[in-house]
């Protein structure tokens, strides 16, 4: 409990040094970056504890959601110990906190025996997630910031984000790195995933396979006709929705509601 509630502590705090940077219109502050890195290893810490002893990872709904929130907030300090976007942890941060939070309330449970081919695609799965995650976040912020402009609305937190075209130049650079790894996840699933259908897995290999198909269409819309703002935003989101219901929506429904495993 201790460990949780001091990264907890530590994710706000990163996020209030963020806000307060904000308002100052500063970014030369790296306090955040320090609580935040160390909100990360405490996460960490606090998943390899419960699985220590347990024959291996946690994957049940609330503890794949934390897992999920570990890797947007490590890829987030990340890029932002770069000076890019770390005003993403404002949102990041608080929902790493509630993550982590939301697993510690619910419990570890004891995981079942999984060899390392499933290992390898379950934790591709969460990468990409996370990384995807961070895409959505970006498209909104990138719409956010459009809007602001188009109605000359300049306020600080406007000037907290990179300028618009770097802006998209990261999010399509995540896009692309979250595509290959959800293709990689889709492979793995494809090649070690037995008897898909007796495993409640069909409805999330198609939401899945949607999903990939539209984050592909948007790369080859950029690649091809210079697709950017308004059809950037609309197609991230829409994948990233057929993403969460892939996964989320049916963990949730499959191990919450009806009480069986995935």
């Amino acid at each position: 409990m201790t460990i949780v509630l001091i990264a907890i502590l530590l994710y706000l705090a990163a996020a209030g040094l963020l806000v307060a940077n904000v308002r100052r219109d500063s970014g030369h502050g790296r306090a955040w970056l320090v609580l935040a890195a160390i909100g990360v290893g405490l996460h960490a810490a606090t998943h390899l504890l419960a699985w220590r002893g347990s024959g291996g990872a946690d994957m049940h709904f609330f503890a794949a959601l934390s897992l999920v929130g570990l890797g947007m907030a490590a890829l987030t300090a990340i890029v932002g110990a770069s000076g890019r976007m770390r005003a993403l942890g404002v949102v990041v941060f608080p929902l790493a906190a509630l993550a982590l939070g939301g697993y510690h309330a619910y419990g570890h449970v004891p995981p079942e025996p999984l060899g390392w081919r499933l290992q390898l695609h379950a934790w591709t799965a969460l990468l990409a997630y996370a990384t995807l995650a961070i895409a959505a976040l970006l498209a909104l912020m990138l719409w956010l910031q459009e809007r602001g402009l188009r109605r000359r609305e300049f306020h600080r937190w406007l000037r907290a984000l990179p300028p618009l075209v770097e802006l998209e130049t990261l999010l399509f650079r995540t896009i692309g790195v979250g595509f290959v790894l959800l293709t990689a996840t889709l492979l793995t699933g494809a090649l070690f995933v037995e008897n898909m259908f007796a495993q409640h897995l069909a409805h999330k290999t198609v939401l899945s396979v949607l999903s990939w198909l539209a984050f592909g269409g948007l790369l080859l819309g950029r690649w091809r006709y210079g697709w950017r703002g308004a059809v950037a935003v609309r197609w991230t989101l829409a994948a990233m929705a057929l993403l969460v219901l892939a996964f989320f929506g049916s963990k949730f429904v499959l191990e919450l509601v009806l009480h069986r495993t995935s």
